[in-house]
């Protein structure tokens, strides 16, 4: 059976929503790993919407799933439905919406707290032994919720405040190339700094690849690895 791996977005558009090339990049390395990916975010409204082309917040609201729906092509499914049994492992893209909407570190950094549905599903796929990965700005959102329990190792590349903000939440902090990740084989959570860095695409795709893979074999081995 092939290996499913769930791909938590969070809106469309990485001021807003989930970072639509580490998204895309995500499923184009999981493919390549002959691996089922399984889009999926929660129903509700983004925290504020942003005009990509002058990076101005504007009026309006948007539903989180809607507009990832954007990036799954139409195949995705509400976060709420989804329990660790649908999936060997999780992958949460970046964009500031795993800051905004996934969780509130953008607005209460080391305070912040998790979107309930969310940190439900991550602590059950977390309790199950399944592999989770987090790129760019995504590790805040694994530092909300299993830093002060499970103290994970992670990074967020070389950015010394948003490292800071993580290790006060509970977690431990790793610089990391863009193109490389970093693995916490006890806690089996990957995570890659991806557009942390201000990179090119090239980059930020071999560290993403070089995530994807490390989660890809945590999955296949199965919790004893």
């Amino acid at each position: 059976m092939k290996c499913k791996v769930g791909v938590v977005l969070s809106g469309c558009g990485f001021l807003d929503g989930s970072e639509i090339h580490e998204a895309v990049l995500t499923l184009l390395a999981l493919d390549e790993l002959d691996v089922e990916a399984i889009c999926m975010a929660p129903r509700g409204p983004q925290r504020g919407v942003v005009d990509h082309a002058t990076q101005a917040d504007v009026a309006g609201s948007r539903d989180m799933l809607v507009e990832a729906a954007r990036i799954a092509r139409g195949r995705i499914r509400d976060l709420a439905t989804v329990r660790a049994a649908d999936v060997d492992a999780l992958v949460l893209p970046g964009g500031y919406g795993a800051a905004k909407n996934l969780c509130d570190f953008a607005a209460k950094g080391a305070q912040a707290t998790p979107h309930p549905e969310v940190a439900r599903l991550l602590r059950e796929v977390h309790a199950a032994r399944k592999p989770i990965g987090g790129w760019c700005i995504a590790p805040a959102l694994l530092a909300a919720v299993f830093g002060p329990s499970a103290h994970p190792l992670l990074t967020v590349g070389d950015d010394a405040g948003t490292a800071r903000e993580l290790v006060a939440m509970g977690a431990r902090h790793q610089d990391c190339a863009v193109e490389a990740c970093v693995v916490d084989r006890d806690q089996r959570i990957v995570t890659a700094p991806a557009y942390m860095f201000s990179a090119r695409i090239g980059a930020v795709a071999a560290g993403i690849r070089a995530g994807c893979r490390e989660v890809v074999a945590m999955a296949r081995a199965g919790g004893g690895a």
